[in-house]
């Protein structure tokens, strides 16, 4: 893996950058923006440094295995960054410093709790001992002594459980641990093996492209999802960005015509907003208010919320999808809830998959402490998660998906 820092004048140059000297494969992980360091940067016009990911075959981790020092410790892992000896290879350089700042104190809480679960099994141990000394005797002499698992195995034993208490599913924490498992050895260091997992699991997180404006015309995105999962509110908080924050031409349908609350919700928020609203019944009708609307940026559409195994209404909403895309540019998000139990998400994500292609939105952060189904859905479904919410304050409780903050959550103890 190469992990590598771009600037230009805008993210798009220095893209542009990236792409130019390591292909189009590249992931971006951050963008920030940077003034020069020195006089120069007293005057000068601030840049925006993007730094991308590009996965190798094991290069990166050869790379760090040649040069980490060979003599560090688990108790060196729990130095600050500052003092840490830095190595010159491409993933443990001046990127790792980003990294730790990311996961703040979440090493130093892994550790503390190997160390927890190692004098927990040492207490065990002596209790078994002490209860049973002639067993404990005859069955050591039976078998040879097993040699202990190092501190590495312990830590990556420690994420792997860690993972699965933050309901990241079994199939995909193993996944993530044999990935790096593969090459290891046992003098890499514990905070390459962590800052290593991190980084892994934030290129699974692809970047999401969102909503974009149309070529011509205007851009028709279309919510989906079951019932209650909020999407009038969801709706709700993009229209009010995209009208207040870029002062956008935005008009609100409502296709759910079997919740007679649900489209009186989105005509107060759009009279809040002051954008036009109108009540669709048919696909036709749909098309209509499309050429009606054909001089605003945006038409955000919120389609019936229906069970997954209610054929005819999927019928119903692909009829929909049909007649939209003969009058504009269109994009349709799939909006679940985080706090849905995750063999019903994998049946809704499959049940949407048949009639459109779709990014995610997750809603209802704020109503789990296990956050392992964002990571499930998107592998699963292998298509990006674009917002989250977590509150029905609008237009705030939402903002872009942030892979890093979610990678940080899954791997943490602290909640």
């Amino acid at each position: 893996m190469i992990i590598k820092k771009f600037t230009g004048k805008t993210e798009e140059e220095a893209l542009a950058a990236a792409k130019k000297e390591l292909g189009n494969g590249v992931v971006v992980m951050n963008v920030r923006t940077v003034k020069k360091k020195g006089l120069a940067g007293l005057f000068g016009a601030k840049q925006t440094e993007v730094t991308v990911a590009l996965e190798e075959d094991r290069e990166g981790l050869n790379v760090a295995r040649r040069e980490a020092p060979r003599a560090e410790s688990a108790a060196n892992v729990q130095r600050s960054a500052s003092e840490r000896p830095q190595a010159n290879g491409s993933f443990l350089g001046d990127s790792s410093q980003n990294i730790e700042k990311k996961l703040d104190s979440l090493q130093n809480l892994l550790v503390s709790r190997l160390k927890q679960e190692e004098d927990a099994r040492g207490e065990q141990s002596e209790k078994r001992d002490e209860e049973e000394p002639a067993a404990a005797s005859a069955e050591a002499a039976k078998e040879p002594e097993k040699p202990e698992n190092t501190e590495q195995e312990k830590f990556m034993r420690l994420l792997y459980n860690t993972m699965l208490e933050n309901e990241v599913d079994e199939k995909y924490a193993n996944q993530i641990i044999n990935d790096l498992d593969k090459g290891s050895k046992a003098d890499v260091p514990i905070d390459y093996i962590l800052a290593n997992i991190y980084q892994k699991m934030i290129l699974k997180f692809n970047k999401a492209p969102g909503i974009a404006p149309a070529e011509k015309g205007p851009r028709v995105v279309l919510f989906m999802g079951p019932t209650g999962v909020g999407k009038t509110t969801t709706i709700a908080k993009i229209a009010g960005g995209f009208t207040v924050d870029e002062k956008k031409k935005v008009a609100l349908l409502t296709a759910d015509t079997y919740r007679i609350a649900a489209a009186e919700q989105l005509r107060t928020y759009a009279n809040i907003l002051e954008v036009p609203f109108r009540v669709v019944y048919t696909p036709e009708e749909a098309e209509s208010a499309i050429a009606d609307f054909s001089d605003f940026d945006f038409i955000f559409v919120d389609t019936a919320g229906h069970s997954h195994q209610n054929e005819e209404q999927l019928d119903q909403m692909k009829a929909l999808l049909e007649s939209v895309a003969k009058a504009a540019e269109y994009q349709t998000f799939l909006v679940l809830s985080a706090a849905t139990k995750y063999k019903d998400l994998l049946k809704i994500a499959e049940s949407y998959r048949k009639i459109a292609d779709y990014q995610l939105i997750f809603t209802k952060l704020d109503e789990t402490d296990a956050l392992g189904n964002l990571l499930n859905v998107k592998l699963y479904t292998d298509t990006s998660i674009a917002f989250v919410t977590y509150g029905q304050n609008v237009p705030d409780d939402i903002e872009p998906f942030n892979p890093q903050k979610t990678v940080k959550q899954l791997l943490s103890t602290k909640h």
